[in-house]
């Protein structure tokens, strides 16, 4: 019974030491694959220096990110009132401030100055050059003709003159006396005097 008892005891011993060193080899191995096998950057903290601001007073949601430090330039992104990104430098005259606008090319960008508050000084910076005006497409003409459509003239209508107006004259029954000559009055009145007489010496030969 002795031997037996000695036995069990003495597997169990083996057994725990088995399982106590499996333990630790898996423990071991999670804690070298947690090791990282490349340097780890040392994170510092450093000056935000000069940034700008969009400003809140502004009749406007966001302002324009362009490539250059004019309207010709184009739009590559906005920022929103409110926003602050760092400012890297400005036109000679101020009226543009380039600022860090990761995503584009060269990482920066370039907003209107009246548009933002600047913080700090920033240098000034050349700006990039003016970009290639975009060209007009034009018309083949030799192209364009074979759509174009010759429509005949309208013939406008002639106009035909009326015929002259011929206005109806009227003569006079009564001829007027020549001019010098003795007035029709007179002689009316010369001719029923002698036919008076005339009727009253029938009337007197009569009686």
């Amino acid at each position: 019974m002795k031997i037996i008892r000695i036995a069990v005891f003495l597997f169990i011993g083996i057994g725990l030491a088995v399982i106590t060193t499996i333990y630790f080899d898996i423990l071991q191995q999670k804690t070298n694959a947690q090791i990282p096998t490349v340097a780890i950057a040392t994170v510092t903290g450093s000056p935000l220096g000069s940034v700008v601001t969009v400003r809140r007073d502004i009749d406007q949601d966001s302002i324009n990110v362009r490539a250059g430090p004019s309207a010709k330039y184009d739009i590559v992104g906005v920022l929103i009132v409110g926003q602050t990104v760092p400012a890297q430098g400005r036109t000679p005259g101020g009226d543009w401030v380039q600022i860090f606008y990761p995503g584009v090319p060269g990482s920066s960008g370039w907003v209107y100055s009246p548009l933002v508050s600047l913080s700090g000084s920033v240098a000034i910076v050349e700006p990039p050059p003016t970009p290639t005006p975009r060209t007009t497409p034009t018309i083949d003409p030799t192209l364009a003709a074979q759509f174009i459509l010759e429509l005949p003239p309208t013939r406008l209508p002639t106009f035909t003159p009326p015929p002259p107006l011929i206005l109806s004259t009227f003569e006079s029954a009564v001829p007027l006396p020549a001019p010098g000559g003795v007035p029709i009055g007179i002689v009316i009145i010369g001719m029923a005097v002698l036919g008076f007489f005339g009727i009253l010496i029938s009337f007197l030969r009569g009686n």
